[in-house]
């Protein structure tokens, strides 16, 4: 590669103008690192040590490396001596920064807090996005967030400034979109505590989700371990046009690889075709590979990541990355795990579910395969932005649908509702007349948050269990995602098909060959939808809603009463005894799908995720009993009785009762949520036994102490009874590849002696001896 001859400004932010634009301060570093004094003081980017790891890296595996093992083991902890095999081993890794939405943000600081660490080692921020319900519209909304979560907000803004956090306020915006415009760039490594970090690939970046003790670790300046990821290659060819749009082909790929099929692996864009797709649009690729198990997704560094970063005031950082390239590329004849193909300019608009969002469908079938299936045809609300969908070209693209049906004199025939990703894009909208148009069809703009796509959303318009249509241009729709409603059937899809769709008022309408009819009669055919890619002018930034932590916190006060209903400090789990785990009772047998929605559900429970106790009343209330297909209602082995997991999970704790789950496939995919491990473990959990396992929330069990187990033989699943005993023997000999032993104990006093296999490494063996691994962090301090 061409060698680095140019000099390179250092850059600061301006706070006082509330601009949050970038100003040359001091000239000249020959060495290839920028300083990101951005927001938090210690940032910087790195290529040259990026170049040397790579390059070590490469002779040492003597092979051309994709782009996404560029990125991770460039960023090795120790490049000379990691042990690399796709798949099998266990990398440790320093990532470049951390990211908390404030949900996880809460237990994760919790956690920091009680390390007894003074500042954070690497540049975190905190964002303030899932808290603010939609109810009225976003100024109505964001308002009463504000007064609802004092309590919270004031908790995270103090920690943030005490240990070195960056803190975006209540209306900044969705986390993801925020790293998009600010923190994310080609080749830098970032972990976040939210499911859909990997939105960040779309700016070239390997941006992963993790639970929060992971946070904790990399802020606490630990190396951070990551079972060393397979490679799936995406080769795109042709060229977007008309109605299909970047979404649809993650929501073709989602068809393809299904809930589970990206599970342990990158998800790597190459080929010809990348160069149709805008820098917002590969990451709303990016951001759904979430829902396909994905540990993130990426694209190689072009020419609209650098227009993307020239116009968000990243011009000299994207002069490096030019000069870089070569490291955020993939190397020629590079070698992926697995090829998938897609034809950019056959793809046609696709709209999936209800209920998953791998169930793909074209759009012009939806309404027929709805008419036979029995799913409702009436789209009752058509939903668009989210940290999905969001960005200015979205907008315009929506917009422009809804200018011809205005000219039409039409306005949707389904409710109607607009998220903006962030504060910039809501004023930049705004500015340029999108939002006029919108609210002009019938749409509600809400606040800069999260809102329905999370549950966040204080639905009106139809009763609780009654069987409706929602479309969305959101991620994930499992069952009572958004509206808490079981009989919600929730499809995704691109802003353009919900607009589409939320005009005509049913699912059974094609855009490409279907017409509706004008205020006057006539029949007409909605125009394809164009719009910008960026704003001709600059973005408008809008309110200042930043707060950069102080340079010295040591004397800020981080007060948590203990009287609080939404605040708890955390106390200590329990060490492991140094005996095997006997005579264990089942909680719950779990029958089908288990997301972390159904383990640890969000809606009105988010309220409570600083709060570990309040917050265990929730443990796997979604969850479907193998024994009596009901949900939240288990027999409790001392009492004969039924009732709520939770309670019995209480009930066998007093008594001194440790308890397992059983599980089906795939068991914990969805958010990164690792409440959803916590509270298993504070109400007495010890293992968690299924078939497979999403990656995100196995890792996270392992982290509290628990052990995630799988059958060796999936058809034990079948063997074990609701009233069983389960045993767990081997544990004095634990060690990574050593399957453990599970007896079974019958209510008729036979057993059944299994297999079971675990993923553990050294390391996280001593995790679970130790009860957790914070406990372990603090060990090796003493």
């Amino acid at each position: 590669m061409a060698s680095y001859c140019m000099t390179v400004s250092r850059l600061r932010l301006s706070l006082g103008d509330g601009a949050r634009r970038l100003h040359v301060t001091a000239a000249l570093s020959a060495k290839a690192k920028v300083a990101m004094s951005r927001f938090e003081p210690g940032s910087s980017i790195n290529y040259e040590k990026l170049l040397t790891n790579i390059s070590i890296v490469r002779k040492r595996l003597n092979r051309p490396l994709t782009l996404s093992e560029k990125i991770v083991y460039g960023h090795l902890d120790d490049p000379h001596g990691q042990d690399i095999d796709r798949g099998r081993t266990y990398l440790r890794l320093r990532p470049d920064r951390v990211a908390m939405q404030d949900a996880t943000a809460q237990m994760a600081m919790l956690q920091f807090i009680s390390s007894g660490l003074a500042t954070v080692a690497v540049p975190s921020t905190i964002h303030c996005d899932h808290l603010i319900e939609a109810q009225i519209g976003g100024a109505q909304d964001l308002q009463r967030a504000k007064d609802l979560n004092e309590e919270v907000y004031n908790f995270l803004a103090t920690a943030g400034s005490k240990y070195g956090v960056g803190f975006w306020k209540p209306g900044s915006g969705i986390i993801h979109q925020i790293i998009l415009e600010n923190y994310a760039y080609p080749g830098v490594m970032l972990i976040g505590t939210d499911s859909h970090t990997p939105n960040g690939g779309g700016l070239g970046s390997i941006c992963i989700g993790v639970g929060g003790a992971d946070a904790v670790d990399v802020m606490a300046g630990i190396p951070w371990e990551l079972k060393c990821p397979n490679v799936i290659g995406v080769k795109l060819t042709g060229t977007l046009s008309g109605w299909t749009s970047p979404k649809d082909v993650i929501l073709k790929v989602a068809g393809i690889l299904t809930v589970k099929g990206g599970t342990g692996a990158i998800v790597e864009y190459y080929g010809p075709g990348v160069d149709s797709i805008s820098c917002t649009g590969m990451a709303t690729i990016c951001n759904m590979g979430a829902e396909i198990g994905a540990t993130t997704s990426v694209f190689p560094y072009n020419h609209r990541m650098k227009t993307y970063m020239d116009k968000t005031g990243r011009g000299e950082i994207a002069q490096l990355a030019d000069e870089y390239k070569d490291c955020l590329v993939p190397d020629p004849g590079c070698q992926y795990d697995q090829v998938i193909e897609i034809n950019l300019s056959e793809l046609k608009p696709h709209i999936n579910g209800p209920f998953t969002p791998d169930l793909c469908h074209p759009v012009s079938d939806i309404g027929e395969v709805a008419i036979k299936s029995g799913w409702p045809l009436e789209v009752k609300v058509g939903l668009i932005g989210s940290c999905t969908n969001s960005s200015y070209e979205d907008m315009g693209r929506a917009a422009s649908l809804a200018k011809q049906a205005l000219d039409r004199g039409l306005k949707c025939k389904a409710q109607f509702t607009v998220t903006p990703g962030s504060e910039q894009i809501r004023a930049t909208i705004e500015r340029d007349g999108y939002a006029k148009i919108l609210r002009d069809v019938g749409g509600v703009v809400l606040a800069n948050a999260c809102g329905p796509c999370i549950g966040q959303w204080d639905r009106k318009d139809v009763k609780m269990g009654e069987k409706n249509t929602i479309v969305t241009s959101y991620n994930r729709n499992f069952t009572g995602r958004n509206d808490a409603n079981p009989a919600t059937h929730a499809f995704v899809t691109s802003p353009e098909i919900v607009t589409a769709m939320a005009i005509a008022g049913t699912l059974n309408f094609d855009p490409e060959k279907d017409f509706l009819t004008a205020s006057n009669g006539e029949k007409f055919q909605l125009v394809p939808p164009t719009g910008d890619e960026l704003p001709s002018r600059d973005f408008d930034p809008g309110q200042d809603t930043y707060q950069h932590p102080p340079p010295d916190g040591g004397s800020v006060a981080v007060d948590v009463n203990p009287a609080s209903n939404r605040l708890q400090l955390l106390e200590p789990f329990d060490k492991w005894s140094g005996k095997d785990l006997e005579n264990m009772a089942i909680l719950i047998k779990v029958k089908g799908k288990c997301t972390t929605d159904h383990i640890s559900a969000a809606g009105p429970w988010l309220k409570f995720r600083g709060h570990l106790d309040n917050i265990s009343n929730n443990m796997l209330i979604g969850a479907v009993n193998s024994e009596n297909d009901g949900i939240n209602k288990v027999k409790n082995i001392l009492t004969g009785e039924y009732g709520g997991v939770p309670d019995v999970a209480r009930h066998y704790k007093a008594n001194g009762v440790s308890w397992v789950v059983v599980g089906d496939e795939n068991y914990g995919e969805g958010s990164s949520r690792e409440h959803a491990a916590l509270e298993p473990r504070h109400l007495g959990g010890r293992a968690i036994i299924v078939k497979s396992f999403a990656r995100i929330h196995e890792t996270n069990l392992k982290k509290q102490g628990l052990l995630p187990l799988t059958f060796a033989d999936p058809s034990d699943y079948d063997k074990i009874r609701p009233d069983d005993k389960i045993s767990i023997k081997g544990l004095s000999s634990f060690a990574p590849g050593k399957p453990l032993t599970a007896v079974i104990t019958h209510g008729d006093g036979s057993q059944d002696t299994i297999q079971l296999n675990q993923s553990f490494n050294k390391n996280q063996i001593e995790w679970f001896q130790a009860g957790s691994a914070l406990n372990r962090m603090k060990e090796l301090q003493q």
